[in-house]
């Protein structure tokens, strides 16, 4: 699969549209304007962690609490500071550090200004002063500071501030204000999250990212049941607050291993990996394996955020009994290179002159889109001669790998052996392949070594069975 663009004017009519549709919910919202409130007005988490102790502790170390102390983005954003002059500061801040813009503390970008309260990223007073929105992309929200803390229950009553429903919390367009990117000034797509989400069956079906993401479960619903806060209902659900995307990179280095191993897990269950290869070969002749990639498991794209520099791809690897490399593709040179992957599933950006780029800030088009959408299936073929020295059998891996960036990138941000990229392993199936004269009954069967996803419908029955379940309760 390989859809080729050659400008932007397309994305630039679909995002209007995309606006004109789905503000319809919450455009009554005015945007919380640059400097409107002071941190001051802002609780800190060490307040709230006294009566939401288990909500805090999910929070702590996911990427929303390291959303502005991320070191790469930290990197990042002066660089497209730099490139832009400063036009892109507000602009990424508002998602990464949101009391630091409507608190007036960024720019400057380099955080010398900004409050200790600035820096906790997407904080628990943050999100649950959101009070509505004025739209999807490049966050619209309004937030107002104060005693009145919004949320998805109706029927709570803490002790120390007041709250209040407000159904935005429970709705998938509550996540796309900053799950849906628009370059500010040509209006370039950049993070499609929410459409593709909302384009989806998944968004037909109303499965909202709050059923993935904020669940015990990983692609599929499971209830998490407890209490929200100290002395309040015990609920047959409450909302995880341990929200994980597929980042295992920065968690790690920031401490979090229990957050990086989670992305780890929900990635091992985003997609199936299906492989066919021949059972015999002999040699000099000519050998193809087959592989069929399934998005079985995410709403969304895979892989989705900042996909320019997300790398997904293939690796094939045959050797003979006696360890003989007979073919690999996909495989990392000593730089960390990916050298010979038949694609690299990602988006490849560029700028106006039309050279591929991995700074957003600087594009104005899709040149390719290689993702694999929601319950979509691409496929690789993979041919190579036989050579006449082989040992059999011959031992064939196929593995499906991730990677949040490249490591070239991280080399040139923060200088080579810094920090070492992880290549996450997705899927593997492993089969062997035998001379033609060896018995059928002395030759094994390929076999996968990551769990499959249950895939929609599974998640749409556990739903079901898990609202019947509420409801038996209930009555």
């Amino acid at each position: 699969m390989r859809r080729t663009f050659i400008g932007s004017s397309l994305l630039l009519t679909s995002t209007i549209l995309l606006l004109a549709v789905t503000c319809s919910f919450s455009c009554a919202a005015e945007p919380t304007k640059f400097g409107e409130y002071s941190a001051d007005d802002f609780t800190y988490e060490s307040t709230c962690r006294q009566c939401h102790a288990v909500i805090y502790g999910d929070w702590e170390g996911t990427m929303h609490f390291n959303a502005y102390l991320d070191p790469f983005y930290l990197e990042e954003v002066k660089v497209a500071s730099h490139d832009t002059d400063g036009l892109v500061d507000e602009f990424c801040s508002r998602c990464h550090t949101p009391i630091g813009v409507v608190s007036g503390e960024i720019p400057p970008v380099d955080g010398s200004g900004m409050s200790d309260i600035s820096k906790l990223g997407v904080q628990c007073d943050f999100c649950h002063v959101v009070s509505g929105s004025d739209g999807i992309g490049n966050a619209p929200f309004t937030v107002t500071p104060g005693n009145v803390k919004w949320g998805p229950y109706g029927d709570a009553t803490p002790s120390y501030h007041e709250t209040d429903y407000l159904e935005l919390y429970t709705q998938a367009e509550y996540c796309g204000m900053c799950h849906e990117v628009i370059h500010p000034v040509n209006g370039l797509v950049i993070d499609d999250t929410y459409s593709t989400w909302k384009d989806s069956q998944y968004g037909r079906d109303n499965v909202v990212c709050q059923d993935c993401h904020m669940t015990e479960g990983i692609t599929e619903f499971k209830a998490n049941p407890g209490r929200a806060g100290t002395g309040g209902p015990k609920r047959d659900h409450i909302s995880s607050h341990e929200i994980v995307g597929a980042n295992a990179f920065i968690p790690e280095i920031m401490g979090a291993q229990d957050v990086a191993q989670k992305a780890i897990e929900r990635l091992q269950n985003a997609a199936t990996l299906q492989v066919s290869s021949p059972q015999t070969a002999a040699q000099g002749t000519e050998l193809t394996i087959r592989a069929s990639i399934t998005n079985s498991g995410a709403g969304h794209n895979i892989p989705t955020g900042v996909s320019e520099i997300r790398q997904v791809w293939l690796e094939v690897k045959v050797t003979d009994n006696e360890g003989k490399e007979i073919y690999h593709a996909g495989a990392l040179d000593t730089e960390g290179n990916i050298g010979s992957a038949k694609i690299i599933y990602n988006t490849v950006l560029g700028d106006s002159e039309g050279n591929a780029t991995e700074s957003f800030w600087l594009a104005d088009r899709v040149l390719e889109d290689n993702r694999i959408g929601p319950e979509e299936t691409v496929n690789e073929e993979h041919t190579f001669i036989l050579p006449e020295d082989v040992v059999y059998p011959l031992k064939v891996q196929t593995m499906l790998n991730y990677r949040s960036a490249p490591q070239q990138l991280i080399d040139k941000l923060f200088g080579h052996g810094t920090y070492e990229v992880p290549v996450i392993r997705m899927n593997e199936v492993s089969g062997t392949i035998y001379h033609p004269d060896t018995p059928p009954e002395e030759r094994t069967e390929t076999t996968s070594t990551a769990p499959t996803t249950p895939g929609f419908g599974v998640f749409i029955t556990a739903m079901v069975m898990a609202m019947m379940m509420y409801i038996f309760k209930r009555n």
